[in-house]
């Protein structure tokens, strides 16, 4: 017996039992009338989903059809087409063109007639590689969005990943959300077109900001992030970092004045490769503690009293300096060497910066692996600081310091104008 249910009525919603009751129908006849509405029912959810599927189908189809997607004949009649332009091409009439390719001599004129008896020139084909959308598969996804067919579903019908879809959709829909599969697919395939005119060379206003915040001595990142928060809506005039640097350093690009590279941190005009000028490991330091056995208190910079170091050397070696920078505060020591830069003059440095310092800001020391820490076991002996060592060309470990380095080097070059030539103690906090 089929399991009683809730039948709809004019009057709203009455169980069985009780529209038997009111009927005053048996249970033979109730069953049978459950058992009919029950394979009712089941004909429509099959019909619609026979529907849904031959609807699928026809989109395929009408893809194939309007993408360009020839038939078995269609093939045949292309490949005939080809070969008979390329025996043209070679020097053949039309006459023995035909005898080889075992046509009659008016097919052949058919042909040349409808290109104005011209020789078709060879046009070299685009071979689809499959790993981006082309039209046919947009013109389904526009298909199965108007059925109704989640983002997965229209993934498995092309039998791609629904991220693949969900970027297409998230790239090419309009404002009010509609998806149009010609205009996505010209769009894309101008985006994917090389070589593309770069951004600083297209777009004369952007460079011409960019331009004049270099004069001002600002870093790419900083001009970056200017023009991110200048210009939260245009999208033209964005940039990355990377991009000025390739601009200005690299050989090939002449977009920006090669002037402009005096005016980096570094004042470097060509970019020099750590992979292809390194000549050996040079001289290591006995003894050292790596930086991945550090303190996790020092990583999250949640406590004060963990610093960086590092040693900066001026044009020639004629002068150098120690710098410390701390890592939560920001706060930033500059000790001069007068004198020379050994591992001795290097340890008297830290040593006078730390000894003003109360013993809450002197917990870890992180240092690059340079022979300058030496003597870092006496180091740590005099003030008590453990120290530490960055991997062997990874900057990035000590970030804070390294960034530091080329405040400090900016600005003794730019605004002292020395070789940094002086004497004593300076403070600077930078953030």
């Amino acid at each position: 017996m089929v399991r009683p249910a809730i039948l709809r009525t004019p009057r709203g919603w009455v169980h069985v039992k009780d529209a038997q009751r009111l009927l005053r129908l048996t249970d033979q006849v109730t069953s049978r009338a459950e058992r009919q509405r029950a394979l009712a029912k089941l004909g429509e959810r099959q019909a619609a989903a026979a529907a849904h599927e031959e609807a699928l189908r026809s989109s395929r189809r009408y893809a194939d059809r309007t993408a360009g997607v020839l038939s078995t004949k269609q093939q045949q009649r292309a490949e005939l087409l080809d070969t008979y332009w390329q025996l043209m091409r070679s020097g053949e009439t039309n006459t023995s063109a035909c005898r080889v390719l075992g046509m009659s001599r008016r097919s052949g004129t058919t042909i040349r007639r409808a290109h104005q008896y011209q020789t078709r020139a060879r046009v070299p084909g685009v071979v689809w590689s499959g790993r981006y959308l082309d039209v046919r598969e947009r013109l389904q996804i526009a298909d199965l969005l108007r059925l109704g067919c989640s983002v997965r579903r229209v993934a498995a019908e092309l039998g791609r990943h629904p991220s693949t879809i969900k970027r297409e959709l998230d790239r090419h829909r309009s404002p009010e959300g509609g998806y149009l599969p010609r205009t996505a697919d010209h769009d894309a395939r101008q985006q994917r077109a090389r070589p593309r005119a770069r951004k600083l060379t297209a777009n004369v206003t952007l460079r011409r900001l960019v331009q004049r915040k270099l004069n001002r001595c600002w870093s790419p990142d900083e001009v970056c992030g200017w023009l991110r928060k200048t210009f939260p809506d245009d999208l033209s005039m964005r940039l990355c970092p990377e991009t000025i640097y390739r601009e200005l350093l690299l050989r090939d690009n002449t977009t920006l004045h090669k002037r402009y590279c005096l005016k980096l941190r570094t004042g470097r005009r060509i970019r020099k490769s750590r992979w292809l000028t390194r000549t050996g490991h040079g001289p290591t330091i006995a003894n050292k503690t790596m930086i991945n056995k550090r303190p996790a208190s020092a990583e999250t910079k949640l406590e004060a009293g963990h610093w960086e170091g590092d040693m900066i050397i001026g044009v020639g070696s004629a002068s150098a300096m120690v710098t410390l920078r701390e890592r939560m505060t920001q706060y930033g020591v500059i000790v001069n060497l007068p004198h020379d830069h050994t591992a001795a003059s290097v340890n008297a440095a830290v040593t006078r910066a730390f000894t003003a310092m109360p013993a809450h800001m002197k917990r870890t020391l992180t240092w690059d692996q340079g022979v300058e820490m030496a003597r870092h076991q006496d180091l740590t002996a005099a003030t008590g600081v453990q120290i530490f060592f960055a991997e062997r060309s990874s900057p990035w470990q000590r970030g804070a310091n390294e960034n530091y380095n080329g405040l400090v080097r900016q600005y003794f070059r730019l605004v002292l104008g020395s070789a940094m030539s002086w004497s004593g103690q300076l403070p600077v906090a930078c953030r």
